[in-house]
């Protein structure tokens, strides 16, 4: 059996910006489970007995080589992919990277990766879950800006 195609999966998805207040997003590699050669925030599928932010810290460990500090939930959403039949619900958090640079282990899952603000980000072609909402949430979520977003851009969001 399949999760998100014979059973709704559970998807957990990283919101992790710079002191620039750019977004990281990965490019989905052909081999992707769906919405191949689309932009989004890096995660995963949440196993059994796993907690949310542990299936983040793996994810991003084992995909990025990056070790991540996880902020805050932003949202929890159905992520529902029409085309490919598939039904997911998905929860998104805000998270920053502690250590490492970000770089490309599973390239059969990812072509590319980059930091982008959320006015770039509307002109890619971005994935269901990624394109809902992210900005509306952010704003709504973080309207005198992150907790860590530099001086020059006191919100860190644009």
């Amino acid at each position: 059996m399949k999760r998100g195609v014979d059973y709704i999966g559970v998807g957990i998805g990283a919101v992790i910006f710079n002191e620039e207040g750019k977004i990281f997003l990965g490019k989905r590699g052909k081999k992707a489970r769906n919405e191949a050669g689309k932009w989004e925030c890096p995660g995963g599928a949440l196993e059994f007995g796993e907690s949310f932010e542990d299936t983040l810290i793996r994810e991003m460990k084992e995909e990025f080589d990056i070790d991540i500090e996880v902020i805050d939930q932003l949202a929890a959403f159905n992520h529902l992919i029409p085309e490919d039949r598939q039904h997911w619900v998905a929860l998104a958090f805000l998270c920053r990277i502690k250590s490492g640079t970000p770089k490309i282990l599973e390239p059969e899952k990812c072509d590319e990766i980059g930091w982008f603000t959320l006015n770039e980000m509307r002109k890619m072609p971005l994935t269901i879950a990624s394109a809902r909402r992210l900005k509306q949430i952010l704003e709504r979520k973080y309207v005198s800006g992150l907790p860590w977003a530099k001086k020059n851009n006191k919100k860190g969001i644009k």
